[in-house]
């Protein structure tokens, strides 16, 4: 017989993905974003890479931040929100991450507009989406890569690369095309 475990120190970070909305699933409609960090040295003090990517379009947003820690997430994410201007809400409308100790305060941004959920424990395919782009990453920063030696030109310069890629599952447009389609659509009404 296996000993019970305590369950009492599980962590609850917010709603599980059980209860987002349908239409996410069907990444018909924009604003619906996976979230993830990616990590090069696990020794000492390092920064990370911090990444999100929208269902509908395929756009992939890359961040250095300093540290693989929830104030860092939640400063970059509140700085992404100011960085598209007076319509964040359109834009972020979910954010969907794991349950990593780095996501643990990212219920506090949550408002009227943008609703945060939470994978499952151990279940990457849930941010399928995430997780590939993150492999498109690591060609260029493998595993055991210093981030602290990256810059963030690099940075920026990889992630166009990423997002100027024609998608066959977007008829062969790019995810920057289809991204800056939706702000004019947004940032015209």
């Amino acid at each position: 017989m296996l000993p019970c475990r305590n369950r009492t120190g599980k962590m609850r970070l917010g709603a599980s993905i059980e209860s987002r909305p349908a239409e996410v699933e069907t990444r018909k409609t924009f604003g619906h974003w996976e979230i993830d960090t990616v990590i090069g040295k696990k020794k000492g003090k390092n920064a990370v890479v911090l990444t999100l990517v929208e269902r509908n379009t395929d756009f992939y947003i890359t961040r250095k931040i300093p540290a693989k820690a929830a104030s860092a997430v939640n400063s970059e994410i509140k700085q992404l929100f100011s960085d598209f201007g007076k319509k964040p809400e359109k834009i972020f409308m979910t954010l969907t991450a794991d349950r990593g100790l780095e996501f643990a305060s990212l219920a506090e941004l949550e408002n009227e507009s943008t609703k945060i959920y939470f994978a499952h424990p151990y279940s990457s395919y849930e941010r399928e989406i995430n997780e590939r782009h993150n492999r498109i990453l690591r060609r260029f920063i493998p595993k055991g890569t210093d981030i602290n030696k990256i810059s963030e030109e690099e940075l920026e310069r990889i992630e166009d690369l990423i997002n100027g890629l024609p998608r066959k599952r977007l008829g062969y447009k790019t995810p920057e095309e289809l991204f800056n389609e939706q702000l004019d659509l947004i940032y015209r009404l």
